[in-house]
């Protein structure tokens, strides 16, 4: 599984920046959006699965410097999906059931 997220873009791009992202941008696939903020305005979404990359945020830093190496264009949105790991390599966590018990103690309950 490799590092997933999306950019959105702050326009559409055009055909021949299309290519130059489709040789820079590892694991890119493109689409068509607009602005979360103004749905009247077209903007190109990227979704990224990078399996080449360390980490997550080498793969973000590789795809930043793709993008923002064609002039006028910005990422004014990114979205990472979560990342969840088996409980057996989560550092801290301690495995069992949930107590059905009311966490009030006695004493809060009464009052004091």
């Amino acid at each position: 599984m490799g590092h997933k997220f999306t950019m959105i873009l702050n326009r559409e791009i055009t055909e021949e920046e299309s290519t130059l992202l489709k040789e820079t941008a590892l694991g890119a696939t493109f689409g068509s959006d607009t602005l979360p903020t103004d749905a009247s305005v077209p903007v190109t979404k990227l979704d990224f699965d990078d399996d080449v990359s360390p980490t997550l945020a080498e793969s973000i830093e590789a795809a930043l410097a793709a993008v923002t190496s064609i002039p006028e264009l910005r990422v004014p949105g990114l979205t990472v999906e979560p990342v969840v790991k088996p409980a057996a390599e989560q550092e801290g966590v301690i495995e069992g059931d949930l107590a059905d018990e009311d966490p009030v103690t006695e004493d809060a309950a009464a009052g004091n």
